[in-house]
């Protein structure tokens, strides 16, 4: 079975072809590096990492860029509040998420290439679309270059949009441009800028539009036609939509297949620092450990709207902790091969519901196994494997002291999950009515100074 994506541009679920057989070519627009990041932020880079650990384990040759945009307004604005260099706001936020990343077991990416390292390439592919003329250096002297809209006919392609539909672009001043919805290739240094802020350009030193960082970057290391593009939903417009006008505009093909991650939200709006309504990786992993986190991200669809709470991360700690005592005590973590259905879901769109629903009814096959007294070998290497996959393997080294590095929180860890897998095989002994071995284990979690109390809810266990 091939692997189907959900393309944004085609609004279908398409049967994944790459440019060059056996090869795929990603890029994923990665953060802005102006704060700490929070975990509405990771969930796109653990999104696209599991996409490009399946497009591995499916044995594509994966070249895969994460950008890093460095220099920006916002950056700019929040380094003058603070009082610090932008550049020193910036190099501190990405080590900050670097950390996260880590945290989260987000494999690196082929090349994570930064704004600012690539000025050049950026002025070369302005120059392109002025000589095309696609754009134009303002008249009114302030250094600015616009990408002039009304000259491309397929803009607004990407989100189905007439350009009198759209909003005018708010990147910068309206007075030196033709129509409102043009947006900045390259921005004129202002007086209130620092100058450390502006490199040397044909129309005046100054910075690069957001747009055209990542369209450089992205024709650089991929080159002018590649497979996929991704990013969050609140990407595609304006700041997609503007990468492909753009790159098309300057004679490339750019990306076949455009993806797009859902938000997680918070009381039903996007999660972002200006709701302040954030919560940051640290905090977070004060309270869970990374690969808890990371579980109850891969197991939501990557499309779709998550609303967080920590009563739904709760749910996956507990059920991802059972899936450790299994193979805790299968005595095994060695990967297996992958069951079919795990494989099928993963193939439709990445349906990591479905594949963590294969993964679960795994594990309890392998509970009644041990419960049964047979070899559950086989079993625990087929979890294994889709643990694997999903990136929270528990053996994975990337988890040595990922979150809930005090002693203590580790041992509670570590003893519910024990616990839940001895509760999972009693509860499997009673649905088999043999009684005996229910009342056996529990004897064995009582003598361990475990109180067990059965609710309609299921089991829950206290420490006498």
């Amino acid at each position: 079975m091939s692997i189907r994506l959900y393309d944004t541009a085609t609004r279908e679920v398409r049967d994944f072809v790459p440019l060059v057989e056996g090869r795929a070519g990603l890029y994923v627009c990665g953060l802005t590096v102006q704060s700490e990041p929070h975990v509405g932020h990771v969930r796109s880079a653990v999104n696209f990492d599991v996409l490009q650990r399946w497009l591995r384990h499916r044995g594509y040759d994966v070249t895969f860029i994460r950008n890093i945009t460095d220099i920006d307004d916002k950056i700019l604005a929040k380094s003058a509040e603070q009082g610090r260099p932008w550049y020193n706001l910036a190099y501190a936020m990405k080590i900050e998420l670097d950390k996260a990343y880590a945290a989260l077991n987000v494999a690196p990416p082929t090349y994570e290439p930064a704004a600012t390292g690539h000025i050049p390439e950026m002025i070369v592919l302005i120059e392109r679309l002025i000589e095309r003329g696609h754009a134009y250096p303002a008249a009114d002297g302030s250094g600015d270059v616009y990408f002039d809209v009304r000259s491309w006919a397929s803009y607004g392609e990407l989100t189905h949009q007439g350009v009198d539909d759209m909003e005018p672009a708010a990147d910068a001043d309206p007075r030196g441009k033709r129509d409102p919805r043009d947006f900045a290739l390259w921005k004129g240094r202002k007086e209130s800028e620092p100058a450390t802020a502006s490199w040397p350009s044909p129309w005046g030193p100054g910075r690069p539009g957001w747009h055209i960082e990542c369209s450089a970057m992205a024709g650089k290391y991929l080159g002018d036609a590649f497979d996929i593009h991704g990013g969050g939903v609140d990407l595609r417009f304006p700041h997609h939509e503007n990468e492909q006008a753009q790159s098309r505009a300057a004679g490339g093909a750019f990306a076949s297949y455009w993806m797009h991650n859902a938000w997680i939200t918070t009381a039903g709006e996007k999660m972002s620092k200006s709701l302040g309504n954030t919560l940051s990786i640290p905090s977070i992993l004060e309270r869970y450990r990374g690969a808890e986190l990371r579980f109850y991200v891969v197991a939501a669809h990557y499309r779709s709207h998550v609303e967080f709470s920590f009563e739904a991360l709760d749910e996956a700690a507990v059920g991802y902790r059972r899936i450790e005592a299994f193979l805790e005590r299968a005595g095994s973590s060695a990967s297996g091969d992958l069951p079919e259905a795990f494989a099928a879901a993963m193939d439709d769109d990445l349906g990591t519901p479905a594949a963590v629903a294969v993964l679960y009814d795994t594990v309890r096959e392998g509970n009644r196994q041990l419960a049964a007294g047979e070899d559950a070998t086989t079993t625990a290497g087929a979890v294994a494997a889709m643990l694997d996959v999903l990136g929270v393997h528990p053996a994975d080294p990337a988890w040595a002291g990922s979150g809930g590095s005090d002693n203590e929180e580790r041992l509670t860890a570590a003893v519910d999950a024990l616990v839940a897998g001895l509760l999972d095989e009693r509860t499997q002994a009673r649905a088999d009515k043999d009684w005996a071995r229910a009342d056996a284990i529990r004897d064995r979690i009582k003598a361990a100074g475990i109180e067990v109390t059965d609710t309609p809810d299921g089991p829950t266990w206290t420490v006498n």
